[in-house]
């Protein structure tokens, strides 16, 4: 009986041990209250591609000059014209 409680505190302390190892450290301190706060609390920016039109955060797209593009193989192809 005492091996068995043995063993089971040795598989506590490996799992707690594991677990303290994959937390993110990012410096706010222990628990849920860290969670997302080195992102600040507003949305990022969307902006439409100037291609083809799709939106996708301002951090992910590429700009060109004052036009934004989605992807860098748009950038290359520039500005799609506006049909009347």
């Amino acid at each position: 009986m005492r091996n068995l409680l043995l063993f089971i505190l040795v598989l506590i302390g490996i799992w707690w041990v594991r677990r303290a190892l994959n937390r993110p450290n990012d410096g706010s301190g222990a628990g849920s209250k860290g969670r997302g706060a080195g992102r600040g609390n507003s949305p990022e920016r969307m902006l439409g591609c100037d291609h083809c039109g799709i939106h996708v955060p301002e951090s992910e797209g590429v700009r060109d000059g004052e036009r934004f593009f989605c992807c860098e193989e748009h950038r290359r192809l520039g500005a799609r014209r506006q049909e009347p």
